[in-house]
């Protein structure tokens, strides 16, 4: 029966991160559970917030943390983000930003760089159109 736990934990991997690749909206847990039930009905959420803490650390995915609500990236490669400052949405932003910085960084702080994350704050388009 462990085997069988094993196995079944693995495609529940495997369709939370087919699922959460299908789009590009960065998801929460909630939505992504939701979405992932359509397939696996008998789904728990704890299984589907394990499955994403377990997948964001060993690199798979990303976990957005700021803004109060966590959501899910499923493209793990380096890319920048813009947050709506009204209602939460997450979008990746689409232009190469400089690493230029990271240099200036290291020298005026001491730091020895290993990884960073950009994140803008703004208001979405929807938000706007709302006033």
């Amino acid at each position: 029966m462990h085997v069988e736990a094993f196995q079944r934990n693995t495609r529940q991997r495997k369709v939370i991160i087919e699922e959460l690749r299908k789009v590009d909206t960065h998801p929460s847990a909630t939505e992504l559970y939701e979405m992932v039930r359509s397939r696996l009905p008998r789904i728990s959420l704890g299984t589907v917030y394990r499955n994403l803490e377990l997948l964001a650390e060993s690199g798979e995915i990303l976990k957005l943390e700021s803004g109060g609500q966590a959501r899910f990236d499923g493209n793990p490669a380096r890319h920048h983000h813009v947050r709506c400052s009204v209602c939460g949405r997450v979008d990746d932003v689409h232009r190469s930003i400089e690493d230029d910085g990271l240099d200036q960084v290291a020298k005026l702080d001491g730091y020895q760089i290993q990884d960073y994350r950009l994140e803008f704050i703004g208001i979405c388009p929807e938000c706007q159109k709302k006033g």
